[in-house]
């Protein structure tokens, strides 16, 4: 929330002369008041209640934005509000693709709150890219990025981050995508897409693209693609990629992931990703839980990941899916690169769910050892953990469907 100094000089955006009919572009108006904020040495730039509509925002340091309760900050569908520039995405930079309607790059201290609402207005152009999917010579390979849309919120090169207590939703792309922060949190944030809608593409909730020092604390996902995912880069020579260092010590805690593919997704570009805990959470629908995509054009190492004190509340949904993952891959020439999975920790996972899933090596590439699971007491549909390649499987006080597990 805001402070109270940073309310005593906050900006609001009707001053600058926005206006609340969600369909008057704001767009200036708003940006004139980052920009008069950020010239007054910064402050907090205030959406008051009502609707306005925006295309992209580029925040400057010291100045932070707050939603006041029934404020919605509503994307433009037309997509000549987010002129193409040089973005990150997918684990790489792309020359021209949309910026975000939030943008925030330097920005150390950036702060997003409040009890409104980011609204990405997502539904024409998840519809859109549909269509063309659909339609295209070879919908497997269809390029996520042939479709212009807008991310909700990008911040980048940034320490000191605060998302809290907003809500985002209908997001065209990504909900929010940080990328090289630094001891950010994300703290009773809510990551909704509409359950009429059965798939809208790429709607991650939370993408940590090279960051270290992360909380994510208190919140609600219902997407329809990663619940939050570890990105890096991709490839044979991502090893050697200077602008994906790993992601590390992220702290998941007290959250509720009620739709979604995975809770904690490592991939689909990832390459160094450790010291991760998730723990005291709800997964309350088909969501998987462990999901580790193993490329095999890319050398991937995760390690020290746990999971602990999970209660599971759904009849479908994988407690671990990892496995290799080769929707879109390109080994560039080059010999297939070796890759580890070590450390990971299942502990204190209670409830009812879909299957107890897979654990699985690309045969010759990846090495996985010591795989623990402690006290664990679910029941699930289906009941057999489907293992293999696994150098030191260990369990201990594991009950499925109410008799105890050897593995």
């Amino acid at each position: 929330m805001m402070t109270r100094a940073e309310a005593a000089k906050a900006l609001s955006i009707l001053d600058f002369g926005a206006v609340a009919d969600g369909a008057t572009l704001a767009t200036k108006a708003i940006q004139a008041a980052i920009d008069h904020a950020a010239a007054s040495g910064g402050g907090a730039v205030l959406i008051p209640r009502g609707v306005f509509l925006s295309g992209a925002l580029f925040f400057k340091p010291k100045v932070n934005l707050h939603l006041e309760d029934g404020a919605v900050l509503r994307c433009s569908t037309d997509l000549k509000n987010f002129p193409v520039q040089r973005t990150r995405i997918e684990g790489h930079f792309e020359e021209a693709f949309n910026p975000a309607l939030i943008n925030a790059d330097g920005c150390d201290g950036f702060r997003i709150s409040g009890k409104g609402t980011l609204d990405g207005a997502g539904r024409p152009i998840w519809d859109l890219f549909w269509k063309l999917r659909n339609a295209a010579p070879d919908p497997g390979n269809f390029r996520n990025l042939a479709v212009p849309r807008a991310r909700l919120a990008l911040i980048e090169n940034s320490k000191g981050v605060v998302v809290e207590g907003i809500t985002f939703k209908d997001s065209q792309f990504w909900n929010l995508h940080l990328y090289r922060c630094v001891d950010a949190t994300v703290r009773h944030v809510r990551f909704e897409v509409p359950d009429d809608y059965k798939q809208a593409p790429s709607t991650d909730g939370i993408d940590l693209d090279s960051c270290q020092k992360v909380l994510i604390e208190g919140c609600y996902f219902s997407v329809t693609d990663d619940c939050i995912a570890a990105k890096g880069t991709k490839g044979p020579h991502a090893l050697e990629d200077k602008d994906s260092p790993p992601v590390e010590h992220v702290r998941i805690r007290d959250c509720d992931f009620r739709r979604g593919y995975g809770v904690l997704t490592c991939g689909s570009e990832a390459t160094l990703v450790r010291d991760v805990v998730v723990e005291n959470c709800r997964v309350t629908g088909a969501v998987n839980m462990v999901v580790l995509k193993l490329r095999p054009d890319t050398p991937q190492r995760y390690e020290d990941i746990t999971y602990r004190n999970i209660t599971l509340e759904s009849d479908g949904g994988a407690i671990l899916y990892v496995k290799p993952w080769k929707q879109y891959f390109d080994l560039k020439g080059e010999v297939p690169p070796k890759s580890f999975i070590r450390n990971l920790t299942l502990e204190g996972i209670k409830g009812r769910f879909g299957a107890f899933g897979t654990i699985a090596p690309n045969p010759g590439q990846t090495t996985i050892s010591d795989v623990r699971l402690k006290d664990f007491d679910v029941m699930l549909k289906a009941p057999v953990l489907e293992a293999s390649g696994v150098d030191g499987l260990h369990g201990e006080n594991v009950v499925v469907n109410g008799k105890r597990v050897a593995l």
